[in-house]
């Protein structure tokens, strides 16, 4: 059996921000056969076992302590605290414990949410551009401790449904305020829901959605979307939404005319933005749209700048649309400037571990499988896993993704030798639909076999929300940590400030 190394508590004294390399050498040699032993040293049981999660302490991690964290919210699961890749070990040793117990469907694939990295994202939102409040879009990803975590940082949403409006609502302790309902296109009862749970904020487009608001929802606050250039995105939501500039004058003159209020302008750079230097222009269009508004009769007071913010350009983004705002903005007095950020906050904060349960190989020597794979472009070995496409990788579908698995155990050990030889591979989910395919090549280790798990990072935007049930496999469940250190405390005191006010 190989030597356990302990993970010492000392790590955890502060907020460590490692990379996957630096955190998994700290687990190096972790055999799983030997964890699932009950003769094991109890503090690696202690330390890493889903049952005993870490436990916070006034300089620290308390290591060894049982128990679980206190229920802040009844209705959700239990929140623990550590690195992701902790309880990425965690739930795979405890597969392997149902496994021995022979559990049905004990190595399901499942989700770990490290909500220190939302609150850490919010932080560079604030540092970035604290003159815009972020209005969180609810479809990326209406994981319930986000949605709590982000209303007791002070974010708004933006909704585009009856139910993620009442999702939001339903957690207490949000105004209706705080909500944007910018879909411009509703049906007549989701305005007159709106209308009756006090939603009054709202997107439109077109000249049929303020005779829609006119009668079901007349003290609504209109907002009118506008096209803009989208063509440096992944999803182009032009193709759908927005009002080109030249129609503009006539909805704020039906508008007028059918005594709505309308009181700002919305765009929307598209989904996944690759050129910040979009932002520019879209501003420089929605000046033009107060102006138009001016000569209408409206006294525009609110500017919402949409999404399509990428993690790897946000920095270059918020100095773009800074500079744009002050340029054609430069009086701000009564305008509220809002956000619609989705994927910026989540998409880096979940990770999935999916278990491989079966795999289709030419050849059973994993050396000869490698030099084979060196004569030909095309995968020597097919992966099948237990999530794909009609789950949580419905991203690749929809929403233009790239799927980079990684081995998370291998052999029963957390630990792959940098000597391990790989080999071209594919890798496919478990459905039996051909279109199933997670990762068309990719070189992964030669000696991988059935049982053994893969990892996937940056699976927390339009993935577990829109996943389905397609051919009876079930949605992967989420494991939460409040991650390590300073940050942990500070997500925690956040989230138990905020179920105390939902409880008065």
């Amino acid at each position: 059996m190989s030597q356990v190394e302990i993970l010492h508590t000392s790590l955890n004294s502060i907020d460590h921000d490692v990379s996957r390399s630096e955190h998994l050498s700290r687990f190096h040699n972790l055999d799983l056969e030997n964890v699932t032993n009950p003769n094991t040293n109890a503090l690696v049981h202690d330390l890493l076992s889903t049952n005993s999660p870490l436990r916070l302490t006034s300089d620290g991690f308390g290591g060894t302590e049982a128990g679980s964290e206190p229920s802040f919210f009844p209705s959700l699961p239990p929140l623990h605290f550590g690195h992701p890749e902790i309880h990425l070990r965690n739930g795979i040793m405890n597969a392997s414990r149902l496994a021995n117990d022979a559990e049905p469907d004990a190595e399901k694939a499942f989700f770990v949410a490290d909500l220190s990295q939302v609150y850490r994202q919010h932080l560079r939102w604030v540092a970035c551009l604290p003159e815009i409040t972020p209005f969180y879009a609810v479809k990326c990803n209406p994981d319930p401790y986000v949605l709590r975590l982000l209303a007791s940082l002070g974010a708004g949403f933006d909704c585009a449904s009856n139910g993620e409006i009442s999702q939001v609502l339903s957690i207490g302790g949000i105004d209706p305020s705080r909500i944007i309902f910018a879909n411009p296109c509703k049906a007549n009862s989701f305005i007159r829901n709106a209308c009756k749970m006090g939603v009054d904020a709202m997107t439109f487009d077109n000249m049929d959605e303020l005779h829609k608001v006119a009668r079901t929802h007349p003290r609504a606050k209109l907002v009118v979307r506008i096209l803009t250039d989208d063509t440096k995105s992944l999803c182009q939501l032009g193709l759908k939404y927005g009002a080109p500039l030249v129609t503009v004058p006539g909805l704020l003159a039906k508008a007028k005319e059918l005594h709505l209020d309308v009181i700002g302008v919305s765009f929307h750079v598209g989904s996944g933005c690759y050129d910040p230097s979009v932002y520019s222009d879209a501003i420089a269009r929605a000046r033009s749209v107060f102006d138009m508004a001016k000569e209408a009769g409206f006294s525009f007071t609110l500017l919402d700048v949409g999404g399509g913010f990428e993690d790897a350009l946000f920095e270059q983004a918020a100095s773009v649309l800074t500079d744009a705002i002050h340029q054609h903005f430069p009086d701000r007095t009564n305008i509220k400037v809002i956000a619609e950020p989705g994927r910026f906050y989540v998409s880096k904060a979940f990770s999935l571990a999916a278990n491989i349960i079966a795999r289709r190989a030419p050849f059973s020597d994993s050396t000869t499988i490698n030099e084979n794979a060196t004569l030909s472009d095309h995968p020597s070995v097919m992966y099948y896993i237990n999530d794909g496409v009609y789950g949580a990788f419905n991203c690749i579908l929809f929403d233009h993704q790239v799927a980079h698995p990684y081995v998370l155990s291998m052999n029963g050990s957390f630990h792959v030798p940098s000597s391990e030889p790989v080999c071209l591979s594919s890798v496919w989910g478990p459905t039996c639909d051909s279109i199933d395919c997670v990762s068309p090549k990719t070189n992964l280790p030669a000696g991988l076999r059935v049982g053994d798990w893969l990892g996937f990072d940056n699976m927390g935007a339009y993935t577990v929300c829109a996943a389905s049930q397609f051919n009876g496999f079930e949605v992967s469940k989420v494991v939460y940590t409040l991650g390590g250190g300073v940050t942990a405390a500070e997500v925690r005191n956040n989230l138990l400030a905020f179920a105390a006010e939902t409880r008065q």
